[in-house]
């Protein structure tokens, strides 16, 4: 059921910039969805497999199965015909988020505060290395940092109208999630809010003023003040006074907001190669460092080369026995 402060009943309604990030949200910025394609990613295939490494309940991983089938990110084929019983598996399109997962783990490794999340270690089978994955500029296969990141409006730029859930969706605490931990915690929950990630993309380009996100998102104000609250609770955020009597405050990135960078442009490359228009992508983004338009990939730490799936080991580090899964 649609936000009535969202939806407005005049003829006129809100609308904000196209943006390829905020379309492939609305497929798979859930919390939930993200933590069944965690699950698949880490070797889950059958529902029951599923349901334990997500420690979701069954209705929901049900539900999120079904939406991202209809999305083509899944396919379900039989292991059982009598009675019938499906794995599922990953299309081309879902295959293509890999490196949207792997900058959600980068982040989840470096910035989450949460003991329960599962430690776990890649290793690169074609230079044999544990790694990092890196999010590297194709041109000059540098690491790509935001400061160092310029945009200009695309062909497909133009208006649209946002749709937004009021729910941030978590994890239930049933026997699966007392089995498992997850490891995605924070990031799952921070790119499966669909309006906080649509304020950090204000944020990103600039926009750092209340009025100014608000505006560019058409996020009602009760709402829009409580998820900057919860972003700066978090540490994602930092305010800056810039107004006293009364007193205004700017919203600034800190470290770990900026971080979360990398996430974005991976959704992003996604959400073009998918959902952008017809015309051509809305924002197109430019690599300072060496001059040339970006288009990004997730590399190897230790020999910089594109990251896929089969060419990648993972081990989870547990105080049980450690289990080894090649994606």
């Amino acid at each position: 059921m649609r936000d009535l402060a969202q939806v407005t009943k005049s003829s006129e309604q809100r609308l904000i910039r196209t943006c390829s990030i905020w379309r492939a949200l609305e497929v798979v910025g859930d919390t939930s969805t993200l933590l069944v394609l965690e699950a698949i990613w880490w070797g889950a295939r059958r529902f029951d497999q599923i349901q334990v490494r997500s420690g979701l309940q069954k209705a929901l991983v049900s539900d999120r199965l079904k939406k991202m089938m209809e999305a083509d990110i899944l396919f379900k084929r039989p292991y059982m015909e009598k009675p019938p019983r499906f794995e599922y598996l990953l299309t081309k399109k879902g295959q293509d988020l890999y490196w949207t997962s792997l900058m959600l783990l980068r982040w989840e490794r470096k910035w989450s505060s949460q003991r329960s999340r599962l430690k776990t270690e890649l290793t690169h089978k074609s230079c044999g290395e544990v790694i990092n994955p890196e999010p590297l500029c194709e041109h000059c296969r540098q690491i790509v940092h935001p400061t160092d990141v310029s945009w200009e409006e695309g062909p497909g730029v133009g208006l649209m109208a946002p749709l937004y859930s009021r729910r941030r969706q978590r994890r239930s605490s049933g026997e699966g999630e007392r089995e498992q931990a997850s490891i995605f915690t924070e990031a799952a929950e921070l790119m499966g809010d669909r309006w906080s990630s649509l304020i950090l993309r204000s944020v990103f380009t600039h926009l750092r003023k209340f009025d100014e996100i608000m505006k560019d998102t058409a996020i009602a104000s009760n709402i829009l003040s409580e998820r900057l609250a919860w972003l700066t609770d978090i540490g994602v955020l930092t305010t800056v006074l810039y107004q006293t009597n009364p007193d205004r405050f700017e919203y600034w990135l800190t470290k770990k907001g900026l971080d979360y960078y990398p996430i974005l442009v991976m959704l992003q490359q996604w959400g073009d190669k998918y959902y952008a228009s017809p015309e051509g992508p809305p924002v197109i983004l430019f690599h300072k460092t060496c001059g040339h338009a970006l288009h990004p990939y997730v590399g190897c730490s230790s020999c910089a080369e594109a990251l896929i799936p089969a060419e990648v080991d993972f081990k989870i580090l547990t105080r049980r026995p450690a289990r080894s899964n090649s994606q």
